[in-house]
């Protein structure tokens, strides 16, 4: 077992009896707020919202909006639930796995082709069917999205 899914198993846990759900605003396809509350959705990174992709005929379509889109429906006024690792990431986000009833946004995201498996490669069986299958970002030429991060603000390290 990995050591983040060993701290999400345990922090589930610790947790199960206190998990509340609740409405969340999608930001990109990567994250999420809920009031004062921002979250990044862990083990993913989603093309950035003004990110243009080429689809397989070599036409320009705007991906980063597609992924927004495609998490926002996947949320579509839902509650939902996340569990969060005890640390935060360098811009005081809550980094977890969040779910819409038993479903996985994390896991959905990469699945669709909407987002690329991101450091540990936690989903990184559903980034190459997603490959396979041409879906999502995956229909034609894309840059990923921390690539693309960099080229296009050289201050940045490049971290979601």
């Amino acid at each position: 077992m990995n050591k983040k899914l060993l701290q999400y198993t345990i922090l589930a846990l610790l947790i199960s009896a206190q998990s509340v759900a609740f409405p969340v605003v999608v930001k990109d396809g990567d994250s999420l707020e809920s009031g004062e509350r921002r979250i990044r959705l862990d083990g993913i990174d989603a093309p950035e919202f003004t990110q243009i992709c080429q689809d397989s005929s070599g036409n320009d379509y705007n991906c980063g909006f597609q992924s927004f889109q495609y998490l926002e429906n996947l949320v579509d006024g839902k509650e939902i639930n996340c569990q969060c690792l005890p640390d935060k990431d360098r811009y005081h986000r809550e980094i977890c796995e969040c779910f819409s009833g038993s479903v996985s946004l994390n896991k959905a995201m990469v699945s669709a082709g909407w987002a690329v498996t991101y450091r540990d490669k936690t989903y990184i069986d559903e980034e190459n069917k997603a490959k396979e299958n041409k879906l999502g970002i995956w229909q034609g030429k894309h840059m990923r999205p921390a690539i693309y991060r960099a080229l296009n603000n050289p201050h940045s390290k490049s971290k979601p």
